[in-house]
């Protein structure tokens, strides 16, 4: 119980002081010296503020799907996609040989001779 009185504690102070710090970007924005970057700021705030309560509601419901199908009730629900098969390929007609290709993998062949007798 004092633990989740914790958690939602950090919760609140997190978006309050968020909230503060957003309307002292909104007072920047406003003054003579402000810029659009305070105004972004004005808008990310509240975010970073609500990102706490985000990962704690996110860690639960991970905690309840895993609970889940560790009772036997297998996932608490489908999978988003499903993997479509992929068309077999299909052999294509032999490339015709190349000269300058063949040339240069003779050249580094000898190299690699030279290099390790």
């Amino acid at each position: 119980m004092l633990r989740r009185l914790a958690i939602v504690v950090v919760c609140v102070v997190s978006l309050a002081g968020a909230c503060l710090l957003a309307w002292w970007q909104w007072n920047r924005y406003e003054s003579a010296s402000g810029s659009w970057q305070n105004l972004g700021y004005v808008l990310q705030w509240p975010l970073f503020g609500l990102f706490p309560a985000f990962m704690v509601w996110r860690i639960r419901r991970l905690r309840q799907r895993e609970d889940q199908e560790r009772a036997g009730a297998g996932p608490a629900e489908p999978p988003r996609t499903v993997p479509t098969p992929r068309p077999p390929q299909v052999a294509g007609p032999e490339p015709e040989p190349d000269d300058e290709l063949a040339a240069y993998n003779k050249y580094l062949a000898e190299l690699n001779a030279k290099e390790h007798p």
